[in-house]
């Protein structure tokens, strides 16, 4: 079992080259980044996990730039987002993003995806929070469009791309209905998003992976009556609290890699709780 990594990377912690360079001397197989651009102060939407809102939720740094720093010091460490939140990017600039991360990468990026859960923040970005899952479906669907082999119109219903030259090319080729970077969709188990995990993803990106012992039969059945392969599924329990009986019970769900939680802090404590992970890899 490959075990990755998540942390809220901010203006405080420890910096993504020297978390990058010792995850992967520790034999770390990925580091995954969420995404907040903002987090208006007048905000409404309760917090999922209880409570107040952490403060790195609003002080994360872009993934993407902080993964290029990553990519740049390491030469086989997976890189990953967790989660972009793709309703709130323009497509098109998008798509150049993670195909130039993918390509200076050599293929070892992860497109993780999101519809998000703070409706303020998603509201300053245009984003109508009923609509957001068709339109994170409809820019996914425009981004393919440019990452195809030949030049390729797309047509939506919530935007449009006329046929045209877009390099460089994320580097894994089409797999399925799949083109781009290997794709995880993150989300509550249900029918809407094992819809769309068939439609235009690799797999699942389930936050704390409980259930899953329900929840996957369900998924590997909406993914089979889409036509899909049913050995190329993926499921990627994240930000996980690791203990050796989770861990054990995910390998026996035939589960391959798992991203582990951790803390949002400087140096000393990162590297500490990595040497405490270094048992399960």
């Amino acid at each position: 079992m490959r075990i990755s990594t998540t942390i809220f990377l901010t203006d405080e912690t420890i910096s993504p080259t020297l978390l990058a360079r010792e995850l992967e001397q520790r034999g770390f197989a990925g580091l995954y980044l969420p995404e907040h651009t903002h987090i208006p102060v007048e905000r409404t939407t309760p917090y999922p996990a209880g409570g107040e809102l952490p403060p790195e939720y609003g002080r994360t740094l872009d993934p993407f730039v902080a993964l290029g720093q990553a990519a740049a010091v390491t030469t086989g460490l997976g890189l990953g987002t967790g989660i972009t939140l793709v309703a709130q990017h323009d497509p098109i600039d998008l798509a150049k993003q993670i195909a130039t991360l993918d390509h200076l990468s050599g293929g070892r990026f992860t497109l993780g995806i999101g519809f998000g859960w703070n409706v303020e923040e998603a509201a300053d970005h245009g984003v109508d929070w009923r609509t957001r899952r068709e339109l994170g479906r409809d820019r996914m669907a425009l981004m393919r469009a440019l990452w195809a082999a030949e030049p390729t119109a797309y047509e939506g219903d919530f935007g449009s791309v006329r046929a045209s030259y877009a390099y460089p090319k994320p580097v894994q080729k089409p797999r399925g209905p799949v083109v781009g970077p290997r794709t995880l969709v993150g989300g509550a188990a249900g029918p809407k998003l094992f819809s769309h995990i068939s439609e235009y993803a690799d797999g699942w990106l389930p936050i704390g992976g409980r259930g899953l012992t329900e929840s996957m039969p369900v998924l590997r059945s909406a993914w089979t009556e889409a036509g899909r392969d049913p050995e190329a599924l993926q499921v990627v329990p994240y930000a996980v609290l690791p203990t050796p009986g989770k861990l054990a019970h995910y390998a026996d769900l035939g589960i391959e890699e798992v991203v582990l939680q951790l803390p949002p802090a400087g140096e000393t404590e990162v590297l500490r709780v990595l040497d405490d992970y270094a048992k399960y890899v």
